[in-house]
């Protein structure tokens, strides 16, 4: 359901999440209101007119890895993207383009070959070989490594070195996802000589980070901050940062976040707390911008063998939910209801399906009526459910309390279980987490411009299955889609895929929001939108004035 990755909250986080009805989500500008102020939705800000020596930048939590491997989340890929790089390459209006490898071949649908670009220089110097590409995608696949992205090398039969600068992937079954994620955290290179060396301490604070990026870690002071340092030497001179550090903070309190923006104690952030996005537009002290996004707010069902294992109890829930006023609560009216799981801009990679498979979806109804007759037919009237919550961001329990009283308003017992951030986002990677609950609010997210990418996570055994839904007819149908390599037929298959979810709501959608930042008054450059978790967006940031 995303590479759901647990949950980000801001105007365009967890609930703010992927593209407004008036955003495509890809690559156009769009423009919208939100609270009567009006807004556009572009892929970058205004370019850097100068260099900084620094800038600060504000996280809504501590990474708790920096594990290419293990991060699985907002704030590990926001800090990696800019040290770490993959084969593949997202840019800002959500295209793939070549990255680590300068090119790549399919001789065969079970046969990939990339060619790996030359001179790439790791930051301790080394140069990049084709040996390192194969440790660190095999390390993916290691179940020690515990990785979970291991379920996008599920089709995977052998990577090997087949010359200096070429590895050649071979597959069990033909799978094109797999080669759009090389452009995501399962597509990643680091030194395999430094992953020798750091062993356990490898992604943690004591250990360091040999990777190709613009920028090097110089320091993770646990609990305070992570600073890196700019890498002269580079490859791509295009991205050649126009800063010397980043230093990032931790603040997971929303309402203290916002006064960091506002005090210029921090210099910018992703993830706007929507609470402040008013305030913050009208300080005067920076600006709010909106970016594309690949992202939509979903009800998550964990368990399939209570009440809402009954198809009649999860759509009596669907229609219980008031989404408009969802989206002035808890994401400061930037925002539109979903259509379906997946979110319009996850179908960026061509955006005229979108018009054609999206746009033309019948907005989901809103009918306590007919919800409480479907409670009723089912026998689970009084039936209690399990919604867990948490102070990781006011927007969970905004949606909690809404998604609470819907639910009592049609007869279901809905109880929220509070728990703290470190859970929460447990509850994504831990199946333990999960026992006991129902239901959770996630974010669901491509890593790539595909929509396929989403309903992956749907299949039957997937990691990010998280209540082990299972629906031949689903899996069958999806197999199909990934064996498809032309992308206008499988965005046709895919919605198939799309009518299936829909009909059987394994995942229940909310509602769709543009991405954030905020970039206060001496900084410019960023891209806006969801691709800063793999582009190396601080390369782009520098000085607002000459």
């Amino acid at each position: 359901m995303r590479t759901p990755r647990f949950i980000a909250f801001a105007c365009t986080a967890v609930l703010a999440a992927s593209s407004l009805t008036a955003c495509s989500g890809a690559t156009r500008p769009q423009t919208g209101t939100t609270g009567g102020a009006a807004f556009e939705v572009t892929p970058t800000s205004p370019p850097a007119q100068g260099s900084l020596d620094s800038f600060t930048w504000s996280l809504y939590a501590e990474p708790y890895t920096l594990d290419y491997a293990l991060a699985y989340d907002y704030p590990p890929n926001t800090v990696l993207a800019n040290v770490c790089e993959q084969l593949l390459r997202v840019t800002p209006d959500l295209k793939i383009e070549p990255g680590l490898a300068v090119k790549w071949a399919q001789p065969d649908p079970l046969t990939l070959v990339y060619t790996l670009r030359p001179g790439v220089k790791f930051h301790d110097g080394t140069t990049m070989t084709a040996d390192d590409v194969v440790a660190s995608l095999k390390r993916q696949m290691d179940p020690a490594t515990g990785s979970p992205w291991a379920s996008s090398y599920k089709n995977v039969q052998s990577v090997e070195t087949t010359g200096p600068l070429e590895v050649t992937i071979r597959l069990i079954k033909a799978d094109v996802l797999f080669h759009e994620l090389m452009a995501a955290s399962p597509g990643t290179v680091v030194s395999a000589a430094s992953l020798a060396k750091e062993g356990p301490d490898y992604g943690t604070p004591k250990g360091a980070l040999n990777c190709t990026g613009p920028f090097a870690l110089e320091k993770w002071a646990q609990g305070d901050s992570i600073t890196l340092r700019e890498n002269p030497a580079y490859w791509d001179k295009a991205l050649a940062p126009k800063s010397r550090s980043v230093k990032f903070t931790f603040i997971e309190d929303a309402a203290a976040r916002s006064n960091a923006f506002l005090s210029g104690t921090a210099d910018g952030g992703y993830m706007v707390p929507s609470s402040s996005l008013a305030q913050l537009r009208a300080s005067g002290n920076g600006v709010v911008l909106f970016g594309p996004n690949t992202a939509a707010a979903n009800l998550a069902v964990l368990n399939f063998d209570g009440p809402l294992g009954n198809i009649k109890v999860r759509k009596a829930l669907s229609m219980a939910l008031d989404r408009k006023n969802i989206i002035n609560a808890a994401a400061g009216g930037v925002g539109v209801p979903a259509k379906a799981p997946a979110a319009r801009g996850a179908w960026a990679l061509l955006p005229e399906k979108a018009a054609a498979h999206y746009d033309t979806l019948p907005d989901l109804p809103h009918d306590l009526e007919g919800a409480k007759k479907l409670v009723t037919e089912a026998g689970a009237t009084g039936r209690s459910i399990t919604l867990v919550t948490s102070s990781l961001a006011p927007e969970i329990s905004v949606v909690a309390n809404a998604v609470q009283a819907a639910g009592r308003q049609i007869g279901l017992d809905v109880n929220l279980k509070a728990v703290s951030p470190d859970a929460y986002s447990s509850i994504f990677v831990d199946p333990k987490a999960r026992e006991g609950l129902d239901l959770v609010i996630t974010n669901g997210y491509d890593n790539t411009p595909d929509p396929l990418e989403f309903y992956q996570y749907l299949r039957s055994g997937d990691f990010g299955n998280y209540g082990y839904w299972s629906n031949a007819e689903f899996d069958i149908a999806f197999d199909r889609a990934n064996s498809e390599p032309d992308p206008a037929k499988r965005a046709d298959l895919t919605a198939k895929l799309q009518e299936i979810a829909l009909r059987e709501m394994p995942v229940i959608p909310v509602y769709e929001a543009p991405y954030s930042v905020f970039l206060g008054k001496r900084i410019t450059g960023a891209p806006t939108g969801i691709t800063q978790l793999y582009y190396p967006w601080a390369a782009k940031i520098g000085a607002a004035q000459k």
